[in-house]
């Protein structure tokens, strides 16, 4: 790696993958949403499908402009955050409720997803996120920098996949039938790359953006790839 250097936007990126990371876990996955598609009919979908890619934007861009070990260690608070929130909903949920406090069964609607959905969606997250940030990495160097939105959008097929293949299983296989488990994980796949294609027009502003703020455009040669490090 090359010497340490300060950066001003980085711990703002930081912030934001977070948030979105945490607000797309713990509020989107509650609800179950249905829209009307023109041709289609009614189409069903999780509700945090919808705002967990903004992660994988967040982490193009990370990867893009500072390089693989800075975006791990961005995984790795997303981690501790992720962790310390469904820590906190098993806690909060497990002290008795007040005497007439009538809302125990509402926050356990909402917040009290099992131990096993929790784990799923940590190591889905964990090796999704540093999968996408590895494909990036490695194409930007394929492609001396050029064609951006094919590493964004690559990349988070490459994620979104080993996310899908590990979250849906390992939540909901043996509760629900193995028809639903693969109907549910490639429609939200589907709809999670989609999404980052859309995107595309908002990570190339972020980027140039970033790239000449930062005066920074980092390609990963010589990067030790290890997940396991905090290295940047």
């Amino acid at each position: 790696m090359s010497e340490q250097r300060t950066y001003r936007y980085y711990e703002f990126v930081m912030a934001a993958f977070v948030t979105v990371l945490i607000c797309s876990n713990l509020i989107g996955p509650a609800k179950i949403a249905q829209v009307e598609l023109p041709l289609i009919g009614p189409f069903i979908i999780g509700a945090g499908a919808l705002f967990f890619p903004i992660s994988y934007v967040f982490g193009d861009i990370l990867t893009e402009v500072y390089g693989y070990a800075r975006a791990r260690k961005v995984v790795w608070a997303g981690f501790a955050a992720l962790l310390f929130a469904s820590l906190m909903s098993a806690i909060v949920l497990a002290f008795p409720p007040a005497e007439g406090w009538p809302h125990q069964p509402a926050f356990e609607t909402v917040f009290g997803g099992t131990p096993r959905i929790a784990l799923a969606s940590l190591i889905a997250y964990f090796s999704g996120e540093l999968t996408n940030s590895f494909v990036l990495a490695k194409m930007k160097i394929a492609t001396a920098g050029r064609f951006l939105w094919t590493r964004t959008i690559g990349s988070t097929i490459a994620g979104e996949a080993v996310d899908s293949l590990i979250f849906y299983p390992l939540a909901f296989l043996g509760v629900w039938t193995t028809r639903q488990v693969l109907a549910v994980m490639l429609s939200n796949y589907l709809i999670k790359v989609a999404w980052e294609a859309v995107m595309t027009p908002f990570t190339y502003r972020i980027v140039n953006f970033l790239k000449r703020a930062e005066g920074e455009d980092y390609y990963d040669h010589g990067t030790d790839f290890t997940p396991f490090s905090l290295k940047a």
